[in-house]
C-alpha cells in the first residue's frame, strides 16, 4: 500500500487557512473579551448611578436617561451590568490564580515525590475530577457562607484538580528526559531542577486549560448567584440579575436578555482566545485541523 505524502505546494493552502482561522479566533475573541474587560475597569472609576439608587422607576424601558432600562426595584440596569462585569472578571482571575497555584504545587509534589505519595495524590485527583465542579463549589460556599470570596475560593479549588493532573503528567515527562537526569546526577537539587527545567516546560501546557477555566469560573459564579450562593446585594451578578428578571421577563425583557448576552459574549470570547492560543502553541495540531 502506497501512502501519498502532501508536497510543500499542497500544504501551503492548508497552512494559510489554519493561520487565517487562528487570526480570526484571536481577533474576535480579543474584541469580545476586551469589551467586557473595558466595562469592568470603567466600573471601578465611574458608574452612571449608585448601585442602590432606586429612583429610576420600576421596569422602565431603555431610554436616554437609563440606557438599558431599570429593574423591578427601579435600579439602573446599565449600572448593574457594569458591576456584574467587574465581578465576573474578579471571579475569573481569582479562581484561575487559585487553581494555578494549588494545582501546580500539588502536581509538582506528585511528580517529584515517592511512588506511594504519587499514587495517593493521583487517586485523590481522580476523585476530585470526577466530582461535579458546581456541586463542590456549592458545598464550599454553603460551608463558608455566601460571598464573592467564598465563590472564588470554591471555584478555584474545584478547578485545581485538572491543573494538578496536567502538571503531574507534564512534569513527569520532563523529569524523565536525559538532560534532566544528567543535571540531577551532577548534583542539582530538586527545587533547582523544578525552577530551571520543569516550570518553563509546564506553564505553556497550562495556558489554554487556565484560559478555559476562566470561562468556566464565570459560568460557575453566575450559577451560584442564580441560586443565592454568590455575591450578596448590593453587588450585582449577572446570574442574580437573571434570577430576579425571570418573573418580569415579559414586561421588561431587557433585564433578562442583556445579562445573558454579556455572559454568552464573555464565554465565547474566552473560548476563542483559548482556541487561538492553542493553535499558536501547537502549530502541528493547527495544520492538521
Amino acid at each position: 500500500m502506497t501512502v501519498s505524502v502532501p508536497t510543500a505546494a499542497e500544504q501551503k493552502p492548508v497552512v494559510r487557512r489554519a493561520r487565517r482561522r487562528t487570526s480570526i479566533n484571536l481577533v474576535v475573541g480579543g474584541v469580545l473579551f476586551g469589551v467586557i474587560v473595558t466595562v469592568a475597569v470603567l466600573s471601578l472609576f465611574a458608574l452612571p448611578y449608585e448601585p442602590s439608587d432606586t429612583t429610576g422607576g420600576r421596569l422602565q424601558p431603555p431610554s436616554g436617561e437609563h440606557w438599558a432600562g431599570t429593574d423591578r426595584l427601579g435600579r439602573d440596569l446599565f449600572t448593574q451590568l457594569m458591576i456584574g462585569a467587574r465581578l465576573a472578571m474578579l471571579t475569573g482571575l481569582g479562581s484561575v490564580a487559585i487553581a494555578a497555584v494549588v494545582g501546580v504545587v500539588v502536581g509538582l509534589v506528585a511528580a517529584t515525590a515517592g511512588r506511594w505519595i504519587d499514587d495517593a495524590l493521583s487517586s485523590l485527583l481522580d476523585i476530585a475530577i470526577a466530582f461535579p465542579t458546581l456541586l463542590l463549589a456549592m458545598l464550599v460556599v454553603a460551608w463558608r457562607g455566601a460571598s464573592l470570596d467564598s465563590a472564588i475560593l470554591a471555584i478555584g479549588l474545584a478547578g485545581s484538580a485538572v491543573i494538578a493532573r496536567l502538571t503531574r503528567v507534564t512534569a513527569s515527562r520532563v523529569l524523565a528526559q536525559e538532560f534532566v537526569k544528567a543535571s540531577r546526577t551532577s548534583g542539582t537539587g530538586t527545587l533547582r531542577l523544578i525552577r530551571l527545567h520543569v516550570l518553563p516546560n509546564v506553564w505553556p501546557t497550562l495556558i489554554v486549560p487556565l484560559a478555559l477555566q476562566f470561562g468556566g469560573a464565570v459560568v460557575a459564579e453566575a450559577s451560584l448567584s442564580y441560586v443565592g450562593l454568590g455575591s450578596p446585594p448590593p453587588n450585582a451578578s449577572w446570574g442574580r440579575m437573571l434570577q430576579e428578571a425571570q418573573s418580569t421577563v415579559l414586561v421588561a425583557p431587557s433585564a433578562a436578555i442583556l445579562p445573558g448576552l454579556l455572559l454568552v459574549a464573555t464565554i465565547i470570547g474566552v473560548n476563542l482566545l483559548a482556541d487561538g492560543l492553542r493553535d499558536v502553541a501547537d502549530p502541528a495540531g493547527r495544520s492538521i485541523r
